[in-house]
């Protein structure tokens, strides 16, 4: 059957489920705009929290950290706004758009027609994991833009002010800010991986998503536990706020460098363990 479908006058494998149809189906969708509408109001909240609440630090305690310097600036804002939601909040947006690829069409009995569009497999997931880290990513920069020209507006614009004194020059601002968004997205392809791997493993996509989030917080657990000694160094979740370096007056890319590594050695295998455990299922959904 496979033969007749590739020998077919004008069929190609590269041009089913193109990557423009599969994008404007996930934008529609109401999950995609609840989660934007999160992101985007987050900074917003924080504002009023701020105007209500006061200047940010709390009293008697002696250790610094972004908070103290949050309204410093709209750079020292936007800072602190993914300082406060790289830990859970945008683990969230991408396990929902990576756990909801396969899974979601399994969910409503369309996966099955799907490959036989015919749609191959490798192809199916090729795009749909496309579309899924782009959303991701999306996601990843709307919270800092947003945040950075609310941050403006309330707080005015200027350098960076460093928590631990100094700051950093108004034109490196910016540039920081886009290499501290790359990373945590790069920190975030282990929890791409795991969704998307649980979505070609089941037909329900909250427990992809969810599987995936919860293990991402079982990793925030054990990197927590101290006597684990430099075993940590090797849980993607260890390295999560290495991008702290990056508000540095002289950047340090140790950390950054080997929670990268870490991560996306880690994804690849997810990766690789997903597109080959799919390959060989047998679709009845």
């Amino acid at each position: 059957m496979s033969t007749l479908i590739e020998s077919a006058p004008g069929y190609r494998a590269r041009h089913t489920l193109p990557l423009r149809v599969e994008a404007l189906r996930q934008l529609r969708r109401r999950r995609t705009l609840a989660m934007g509408a999160v992101l985007a109001v987050l900074p917003f909240v924080l504002i009023v929290a701020f105007a209500i609440g006061g200047t940010p630090g709390g009293e008697g305690d002696d250790r610094l950290s972004l908070m103290d310097t949050a309204t410093a600036s709209g750079a020292n804002f936007a800072a602190t706004c993914l300082f406060v939601s790289a830990g859970f909040l945008l683990v969230v947006p991408v396990a929902l758009f990576c756990g909801d690829t396969v899974a979601s069409e399994a969910s409503w009995s369309s996966l099955r027609y799907l490959l036989a569009a015919p749609v191959p497999r490798t192809r199916l997931l090729w795009s749909k994991l496309a579309v899924a880290l782009a959303m991701s990513a999306a996601a990843m920069v709307l919270l800092p833009l947003v945040a950075l020209a609310a941050g403006t507006a309330a707080y005015g614009w200027g350098p960076l002010e460093l928590p631990t004194g100094g700051s950093l020059a108004t034109a490196d601002t910016v540039p920081r800010l886009a290499l501290i968004v790359a990373f945590i997205f790069v920190s975030q392809l282990v929890t791409a991986a795991l969704a998307f791997w649980l979505s070609t493993k089941t037909d329900a996509p909250l427990g992809a998503v969810g599987g995936a989030v919860g293990l991402t917080i079982i990793g925030n657990v054990l990197d927590a536990v101290t006597a684990l000694g430099s075993w940590r160094e090797f849980l993607p979740a260890h390295w999560q706020f290495a991008w702290a370096d990056a508000l540095q007056p002289q950047m340090e890319w140790g950390g950054m460098v080997k929670g990268t590594a870490v991560s996306v050695t880690c994804a690849v295998v997810l990766f690789a363990l997903a597109f080959r455990g799919f390959s060989r299922k047998d679709i009845v959904s």
